[in-house]
């Protein structure tokens, strides 16, 4: 019990030192210095998580589900927001939209195609419940589309954009799906989302704080959870800049950036799928990575499309045709592979595959 405490121990100090370097940035200004709050910023997201999942534990299902996804929403939000309201005129106009898209490349073809492979070479294959993945699929479908796709396809205003009001109606249908999804997997249908070897898949990422907290503990995790939430959101805006002119030094277009924020923001729930693909249970590392998605595009587009209202930021959401083209096929690619409720290897390198190509392309367009 004191081992796990003493290991646990850097989720406290943290969130205290990155709040501690944010006030000494106005001391140190320099390159180093940067590099040092980018990774308490990192580690705040690790930890912020960490905590999250500790108190969703104690609170059960399905709060303990919605916290999760409220906090990856806030970081998210937090992040997306602050380079938006930090920068000027036209710049981050696409931010949104880029880091919605690359977070869906990452999770479909990244995350879901490593958890394949891995599993695959130590399992050869892996089963899974095929009406929970069935129902996740639709659902990001049909929300993807809609935020993604859809947009260039409306005439009342033209380059990708939704008006206001069509910007609206479409985050409260986002919305409304999410919610949906999430109700099904905590409470109507939850045992489409746990592994038909066995019962144990949804606790995987509770073994590491089987024990129920105290109210006092639980009062200070709930503290930790807002400092750290807090710091990454300022540590996102301080760093803002230094990242846009990292991604121009080296060439690369600002989409780039949209991919480093998704990239952070998926993280942890990246880790925690590959870790469960590694002990046989597949069926959990896809409720993590269908679940990432659909917050990161059911909870962030309502938060982001009404503080977009409200500001008059503009935001444009159509992705290009090339975009497109990615984006259908690995839909449809891994609608294909998921569809006998049994994994191979063959099914993640493929998937690596157009993930590849989606960074290269990014990159060298």
């Amino acid at each position: 019990m004191k081992k796990k405490n003493y290991i646990g121990m850097w989720t406290y100090l943290v969130p205290i030192f990155a709040w501690l370097s944010y006030f000494g940035n106005s001391l140190f200004s320099s390159g180093y210095y940067s590099v040092i709050l980018a990774l308490f910023l990192m580690g705040s997201v690790l930890a912020a998580v960490y905590h999250s999942e500790v108190i969703a534990h104690r609170l059960g299902e399905p709060f303990g589900t919605l916290l999760l996804a409220f906090a990856i929403t806030v970081i998210e939000v937090g992040l997306i927001i602050s380079i938006m309201m930090g920068a000027k005129g036209l710049e981050t106009i696409t931010l949104a939209r880029d880091t919605v898209f690359a977070a869906v490349m990452i999770i479909l073809n990244g995350i879901i195609g490593t958890c394949i492979i891995m599993g695959s070479l130590r399992y050869r294959e892996q089963s899974f419940t095929l009406q929970g993945v069935s129902t996740a699929l639709i659902t990001l479908t049909s929300v993807v589309i809609f935020v993604l796709i859809l947009p260039n396809y409306t005439v009342s205003h033209l380059g990708g954009e939704y008006t206001s009001f069509q910007l609206l109606f479409i985050a409260v249908i986002c919305l409304g799906l999410y919610l949906g999804f999430t109700m099904m997997q905590t409470l109507r249908h939850r045992s489409f989302f746990i592994s038909p070897k066995d019962k144990l898949s949804e606790k995987i990422l509770t073994k590491k704080d089987p024990e129920k907290l105290s109210k006092k503990e639980l009062y200070i995790r709930c503290l930790l959870l807002v400092l750290c939430l807090g710091i990454v959101v300022l540590l996102a805006k301080l760093l803002s800049k230094d990242v846009e002119h990292i991604v121009v030094s080296a060439g690369a277009p600002k989409s780039l950036v949209g991919i480093i924020i998704a990239g952070i923001v998926l993280l942890p729930e990246g880790l925690a799928a590959l870790r469960a693909a590694k002990v046989d249970q597949i069926q959990t590392s896809l409720n993590l990575a269908f679940g990432s998605a659909l917050a990161s595009i059911g909870l962030s587009i309502p938060a982001i499309a009404i503080i977009s209202v409200i500001t008059g930021i503009r935001m444009s959401l159509g992705i290009d045709i090339k975009s497109t083209i990615l984006l259908g096929l690995s839909l449809f690619i891994i609608t294909v592979s998921l569809a006998t409720g049994r994994t191979n290897i063959m099914q993640g390198v493929v998937l690596i595959g157009i993930f590849l190509i989606y960074l290269f392309i990014t990159i060298v367009p």
